[in-house]
């Protein structure tokens, strides 16, 4: 008889210490059995006091000898929002599939170069979208079509946080930052994915938002209405200013709607919550196990199976089209997009 050999492990490697990397890959790693292989940051002594607290088995000296260390078989980009492009591509160069946070990019034109090197280099590069792998979003989507709530007739997704502290990169113009970059964009994915049940993508209407007072270009809070295919109206907000978390996902039907709280951590709260006209409300847990777990195996089996994705680089551009055109809706100009900076 003979018994099939167990894979070994993934081997990832991390650019940068960002904090995200803690829930977003390194507790799903080590619950997984993918292997931290290694982290590289500016600041040499970080990226040791992160290995040595993370489980990382080593450090490198910069972002380059990290995308190009042999033992790495793949990319994880958590860095600021403009070197997620130039440091994704640093990696397709080298050969390596990345999983990279979201956005993809600084704007369109840049998510459309990544996407083009990934497809000629036959690597892939995936967005960080770690909610759509999860049961709640599938299940959002299931009601969306089913008829359980009748017809869909509009849709309310809100991303809205406290503001981060004054020395946050979400706040540079330089890094891309806003509030439309660094949380909004959950909300656009969650509307297009219910577009693309209905056929198609979503139109932006209108849009208008705020600048931050000493951050000139960039947004600390957006509102957008938009049209899916066959009329349905959708609403986005985004804000960096709000006094509450508020990461909610509302349906409403012609005959009822369904209410997700926290649509993008469901591990934080994994009820979705159904109303039907003349019914009391019917509450569903999806389950805790997390969002991000459920992304990184996902990442694993596109590794070495070519299991595809559903955040896939044809995927990512599309969103930042969305993300550009609403910027340019509500008068305020896409990110520039910058380049990287000297390795380290």
């Amino acid at each position: 008889m003979t018994t099939q050999a167990t894979p070994a492990p993934l081997r990832l490697g991390l650019l940068g210490a960002a904090r995200i990397s803690e829930d977003a890959v390194v507790a799903p790693a080590h619950e997984l059995g993918v292997r931290l292989v290694a982290v590289a940051a500016r600041d040499q002594d970080r990226a040791r006091a992160f290995a040595e607290q993370h489980g990382v088995e080593r450090t490198v000296a910069d972002y380059q000898a990290l995308v190009d260390d042999p033992e790495v078989e793949a990319v994880y980009n958590p860095l600021a929002n403009a070197l997620h492009a130039p440091w994704n591509l640093a990696a397709v160069a080298a050969g390596k599939p990345v999983l990279s946070e979201k956005p993809f990019a600084g704007n369109a034109q840049q998510a459309r170069e990544v996407r083009d090197a990934a497809a000629r280099a036959g690597v892939p590069v995936v967005e960080a979208f770690h909610q759509l792998y999860h049961p709640i979003t599938a299940r959002l989507l299931e009601l969306a079509g089913n008829g359980e709530i009748g017809e869909l007739q509009h849709v309310e997704a809100r991303m809205l946080m406290p503001p981060p502290a004054p020395d946050d990169p979400r706040w540079s113009a330089e890094l891309d930052g806003g509030g439309l970059m660094d949380v909004g964009c959950y909300a656009l994915h969650a509307v297009r994915d219910l577009a693309g049940l209905r056929g198609g993508e979503p139109r932006v209407l209108r849009a208008v938002g705020g600048e931050h007072p000493d951050r000139p270009g960039v947004d600390a809070w957006l509102t957008a209405d938009l049209e899916l295919p066959g009329g349905v109206s959708a609403r986005v907000e985004s804000s960096m200013t709000h006094q509450d978390v508020d990461f909610s996902l509302r349906l409403v039907g012609s005959r009822g709607e369904a209410y997700a709280p926290n649509f993008v951590k469901p591990q934080q709260d994994d009820r979705v919550v159904l109303t039907r006209l003349g019914e009391d409300p019917v509450v569903e847990h999806l389950g805790r196990r997390t969002s991000y777990t459920y992304m990184l195996e996902a990442f694993a089996r596109l590794v070495r199976e070519g299991v595809p994705m559903r955040s896939d680089a044809d995927d990512a551009v599309t969103t930042m089209e969305l993300v550009d055109a609403v910027y340019t809706a509500a008068g305020m100009a896409p990110r520039a997009g910058a380049a990287a900076p000297a390795a380290g």
